[in-house]
């Protein structure tokens, strides 16, 4: 047998009790995506991690984005963005999941933009007006750095953290769906 086939045969075993859906090899283009999208994934030490979480979490995340390579794509980047910042992947996509349910489009009441609901003074603060806050890349970029940010000034309180990027400290609800989201969805065990 291959090693590559082999490989991939491994990390359906290891992922089978995380999602009962993977039942059978990926197809060859699927594949091949995935190949392509690990060799680009910079933030990750090792290739078969790599593997290993690009496919668990987009087996994950099909249901919000169905296209593959818009899913792995977006999966690097959260990795890569949320690595940069020192926060978990798997709580930046519990964000996103409450934020905007992952629709790059989305648009908050108050004007907050992109997955992560980042608020355009932030473009002006920064002297970059020109940055479009529904581009994946840079709506991460703001939102990890954020985030990230929170998590410092809280002391590693992660409550107080997600409540500060909501604009909620005090408050509960926000902190909690986020939490329930992680729980519920994207946590992944050490």
């Amino acid at each position: 047998m291959k090693p590559l086939r082999l490989l991939w045969l491994l990390m359906l075993v290891v992922a089978w009790p995380v999602s009962a859906t993977v039942r059978q090899a990926p197809e060859p283009e699927l594949r091949e995506l995935m190949q392509r999208t690990v060799a680009e994934a910079e933030s990750f030490q090792d290739r078969f991690d790599a593997e290993v979480w690009l496919l668990d979490m987009s087996t994950r995340l099909k249901r919000y984005v169905r296209d593959p390579q818009e899913r792995l794509t977006l999966l690097r980047l959260v990795h890569q963005e949320a690595s940069k910042a020192g926060l978990k992947p798997d709580i930046v996509l519990a964000l996103i999941h409450a934020e905007s349910h992952f629709d790059r489009f989305a648009i908050s009441s108050v004007g907050a933009q992109g997955m992560m609901q980042v608020m355009p003074f932030w473009k002006a603060e920064l002297g970059r007006p020109q940055d479009n806050l529904t581009d994946n890349a840079t709506n991460l970029r703001y939102g990890c750095t954020i985030l990230s940010y929170y998590l410092k000034k809280e002391n590693g309180d992660i409550n107080r953290a997600l409540a500060r990027y909501n604009g909620s400290l005090g408050k509960h609800h926000y902190p909690a769906k986020v939490i329930g989201f992680w729980q519920d969805f994207w946590y992944v065990k050490p």
